[in-house]
């Protein structure tokens, strides 16, 4: 009688492996018997165990030479502050997800997996609840975080045509919530009234970070591959965030409410383009139906990662995307206008010292 020998677990190198999602991703799969060996690459040594660390910067073409013995490359090395030069931020997302595919290619590495957003897929009040995988990426290529992405999925795509021999997987989740995470949905969550545009209705859909750790795991074994959705099972309606919350809308004429954010972003006000602001206003939830397909469940609800993210955002205060500080917060609060108008000191402020 003959056996079937199951196959080698793969060898998984991790790039942004000291900090942040990287080292969260590590610490889950350096215990794993799912993979052989970690290794874990960053600028630094981080302080995860039981993984090989090598230290380089993602951007540098030594990479290849780095991986010639990793079955599978999970590319976390990216920088998502919202607060970072855009430019700067820009060039370098773009060039390690280059150096990245290009040095999978080179090593022969089997597979690549790359986390981007479910914002490509564009926020907008005409949108489909939920969104399909398979729609088309209609996100407006600005120069925020969501631009950023939108480049490094034209490399991904591009990757793939150019090495057949590469299996790239583009993890899309939705707006991601959870210790350390500082995005431009959490951000709206730490204003006092919640912006919304007058005769639209959004949808909040969250994925809290430990489910897109457990989707980046079955993206790392190959269980799913492909363009793959993350994200909490539904939506919540403004109606179900209002109460969960405690917190009330502010509506104003969608005119001003771009108009306005636009104008704070030249002035260096605000760190995103106003279309960052879509994102609050407007629906853009995902069907998981790949996940869910390969037996993928989220182990959080929209209600429990929101009742996490009011939980975090305790004594932050943001308006328009803008972390104020606690004079500036007092201020702004007062106002019955605090989602946008409230903002006319902060202008005069930036004016003055553009003229100074």
């Amino acid at each position: 009688m003959t056996t079937s020998k199951r196959p080698r677990p793969p060898v998984v190198a991790v790039t942004g492996a000291a900090s942040g999602l990287g080292r969260e991703f590590v610490s889950r799969v350096a215990s794993s018997a799912d993979f052989r060996r970690v290794v874990a690459i960053d600028d630094q040594r981080g302080d995860v165990p039981d993984v090989t660390w090598r230290v380089l910067d993602v951007r540098d073409p030594l990479l290849a030479n780095r991986i010639s013995d990793v079955d599978v490359l999970v590319h976390l090395g990216t920088d998502c502050g919202l607060d970072s030069e855009p430019g700067a931020r820009r060039a370098y997302n773009v060039r390690a997800a280059q150096t990245v595919l290009t040095a999978s290619a080179a090593a022969r590495v089997r597979r690549t997996v790359l986390v981007t957003s479910a914002m490509v897929y564009g926020a907008a009040p005409d949108n489909p609840v939920p969104l399909p995988e398979d729609s088309p990426v209609a996100a407006e290529p600005d120069s925020g975080i969501v631009g950023d992405h939108l480049e490094v999925e034209a490399l991904a795509r591009r990757a793939t045509r150019s090495h057949p021999g590469l299996e790239v997987t583009v993890l899309r989740p939705a707006a991601v919530v959870g210790p350390g995470m500082d995005t431009v949905v959490t951000r709206h969550f730490e204003a006092p009234r919640l912006l919304a545009v007058k005769g639209s209705e959004p949808r909040f859909q969250f994925c809290h970070v430990d489910d897109l750790l457990s989707a980046l795991h079955m993206a790392a074994l190959g269980t799913v591959s492909g363009v793959v959705s993350v994200g909490c099972d539904g939506w919540l309606e403004m109606e179900q965030v209002e109460e969960l919350s405690g917190l009330r809308r502010f509506e104003l004429p969608a005119g001003l409410t771009f108009g306005t954010a636009q104008r704070l972003h030249r002035l260096g006000v605000t760190p995103g383009p106003a279309t960052d602001l879509h994102y609050v206003v407007y629906p853009w939830v995902v069907d998981c139906s790949a996940l869910r397909a390969a037996g993928w469940k989220p182990a959080w609800t929209n209600e429990s990662a929101l009742e996490q993210l009011l939980e975090l955002r305790e004594g932050r205060h943001a308006v328009v995307g803008r972390r104020l500080s606690g004079k500036e917060a007092t201020i702004t609060a007062a106002g019955a206008t605090v989602a946008v108008i409230g903002t006319a000191a902060i202008v005069r402020r930036a004016r003055r010292k553009r003229r100074t």
